[in-house]
C-alpha cells in the first residue's frame, strides 16, 4: 500500500522522482527511465517548464501541428494546432483548402465583455443596500485607480458594476456583477484584483455608512472571481458560395449534399445526444488553437457549453441555411483569449505559434480560433453525410495502430499501402500485421 509524505514540495526533483518510483512502481528503473527521457537537454528551458506548476518531474509532450491555407477575412494563415486526436489536423486543413477555393472564411468580433463576480450575503433591507450601493460605487472604481491605471491607458479597464438580488435562489444572496475590457490580455489577474478590491471596499464603506443597522454593516463576502461564461465575448465565422459549388467530387450531387448537411446540423440544433458530439468535433479545432497559443482551453470549453445551453437546452454551436442559391454556414462563440500575458511571453513554442499568425491582436485570435472550429465542424460534417466518419478518421488511426503492434518502417510502408484500398479497422489492421508478418 502507498504512504502518504509530509513536504513533497520541498524536495529536489530528482528526489521527488526516487521517491515516486519507489513507493509506486518498485523502484523499477523503466519508470524513471520514461520519466527523465522526456526531459529537455536544454537545461535552461527545462527549468521554465519545471517552474510553470508546482512538482513537475517531466513534460508531457503533445503533437504540435500545423493545419495551412486557412483565407480568413482575405489574409492567409498556416494555423498552429496542439492536439493528441488523430485525423483533426488533416480534416481542418482539407476543409481550408476547400474554402480557399470559395472566398474562404469571413469572420468578425461581435463583442469583447468579460464578467466578473463580488458574491455576498446581505439580511437586511434592499432599499437600503441599493442606496448604500449607488452612494459607494463611484468609490469602488476609484478604489482600483492602482490596478486599472495601465489598462485604461490602452483602452480597457472596468465597464460597469451593477448590484444584482439573487435572493430568488439563495435567501440574503446578493452580487457585485462588473463587466471590464481587458484588450489583449485574457485578463483574469486583472479582473479578480479589481473583484478583490471592490469586496475590500465594499465592506469597509458598509461599516461606516449610517444607514445599516449594525446587523446590515457586517456584510459577508463569500468569494470574488471572474466568470468563465463569457456571453458578451463573442465572434462570429462563416463560408458561403453557390450550392452548385458545393463539392470537389463529381459523384455527389451538389443539392443533395447541401440538404443532408443543413439537416445534419439540424439534427445538432434538436438533440442534445447529437448535440453533445457535434460540438465535441467543433472544440476539437478551437481546443487545439487555443492550447497552441497558450490560452486556457478548460476556460473555453465550460463557457462555450454554458453558451450552448442558454436556451435552457443544449444544442449546436454551429447553423447553416440555403437562401437564393446560397449555402452558409456559420458559427458564433463566445471566447476569452489573450495574446499578452501568460504564457505567451513565457513559451517558446507558444510564442512561436503567435508568430506564425502574424502576431493577432486578441480579437483577431478570436476570429482564427473560431473560424478553426467551424473547419473542423464542417469536415466532420462533410464526412458523416457522405462516406462515412471512419473512412477518413481510421486511416489517419492506421499509425497509432502500426506503432502500437512495433511495426518496422518497412511494414509500415506496405501497411499504409494497402489501406489506401482497404477499409483500415483495428482487426483489419491486425489480421494484415499478422498475415505480413507470418
Amino acid at each position: 500500500m502507498s504512504k502518504s509524505i509530509s513536504g513533497f514540495s520541498k524536495l529536489s526533483k530528482s528526489h521527488k522522482i526516487d521517491w515516486i518510483v519507489a513507493t509506486y512502481f518498485n523502484n523499477n528503473n523503466d519508470a524513471k527511465n520514461i520519466i527523465k527521457q522526456y526531459w529537455n537537454s536544454n537545461l535552461k528551458l527545462q527549468q521554465l517548464h519545471d517552474e510553470f506548476i508546482e512538482n513537475t518531474i517531466t513534460n508531457y509532450y503533445l503533437p504540435f501541428g500545423v493545419a495551412p491555407n486557412f483565407l480568413i477575412n482575405g489574409k492567409m494563415h498556416a494555423i498552429p494546432m496542439a492536439i493528441e486526436e488523430s485525423s483533426v489536423v488533416a480534416a481542418a486543413s482539407k476543409a481550408a483548402k476547400f474554402w480557399s477555393e470559395r472566398g474562404g472564411f469571413k469572420a468578425e468580433v461581435l463583442s469583447t465583455t468579460k464578467i466578473g463576480q463580488v458574491h455576498f450575503m446581505f439580511h437586511g433591507d434592499f432599499k437600503v443596500l441599493n442606496t448604500f450601493f449607488e452612494t459607494v460605487k463611484p468609490k469602488l472604481k476609484e478604489a482600483t485607480k492602482s490596478i486599472t491605471k495601465n489598462m485604461e491607458k490602452r483602452g480597457g479597464g472596468i465597464l460597469d458594476i451593477e448590484l444584482r438580488d439573487k435572493t430568488e435562489s439563495i435567501e440574503g444572496y446578493f452580487q457585485l456583477h462588473a463587466t471590464f475590457e481587458t484588450l489583449d490580455a485574457m485578463g483574469a489577474n486583472f479582473i479578480n484584483s479589481c473583484l478583490e478590491q471592490f469586496a475590500k471596499t465594499f465592506r469597509e464603506e458598509a461599516l461606516d455608512y449610517d444607514s445599516f443597522s449594525e446587523k446590515e454593516k457586517n456584510i459577508d463576502v463569500i468569494m470574488s472571481i471572474l466568470s468563465n461564461y463569457v456571453p458578451d465575448c463573442l465572434v462570429r465565422a462563416e463560408v458561403s458560395c453557390p450550392v452548385k459549388d458545393l463539392t470537389e467530387n463529381p459523384l455527389i450531387n451538389p443539392e443533395e449534399f447541401a440538404n443532408k448537411f443543413i439537416q445534419a446540423v439540424r439534427i445538432a440544433e434538436v438533440e442534445p445526444f447529437r448535440a453533445v458530439t457535434h460540438n465535441k468535433g467543433i472544440m476539437n479545432g478551437v481546443d487545439a488553437v487555443v492550447l497552441a497559443t497558450g490560452n486556457d482551453f478548460r476556460a473555453v470549453e465550460a463557457g462555450v457549453h454554458a453558451y450552448a445551453s442558454r436556451s435552457g437546452r443544449y444544442t449546436s454551436l454551429t447553423h447553416a441555411k440555403i437562401e437564393d442559391g446560397i449555402f452558409t454556414f456559420w458559427i458564433e462563440i463566445p471566447l476569452a483569449l489573450g495574446t499578452v500575458g501568460g504564457l505567451t511571453s513565457l513559451h517558446p513554442l507558444v510564442k512561436l505559434a503567435l508568430e506564425l499568425l502574424h502576431e493577432p491582436t486578441a480579437r483577431e485570435l478570436m476570429q482564427i480560433v473560431a473560424v478553426a472550429g467551424l473547419a473542423q465542424n464542417f469536415a466532420a460534417l462533410r464526412s458523416l453525410t457522405t462516406t462515412g466518419i471512419q473512412e477518413g478518421h481510421m486511416k489517419m488511426h492506421l499509425m497509432n495502430i502500426l506503432n502500437q503492434f512495433e511495426a518496422t518502417n518497412e511494414e509500415k510502408a506496405i501497411l499504409i499501402d494497402y489501406f489506401k484500398t482497404h477499409t483500415a479497422s483495428h482487426s483489419a489492421v491486425v489480421e494484415a500485421i499478422n498475415k505480413l508478418r507470418i
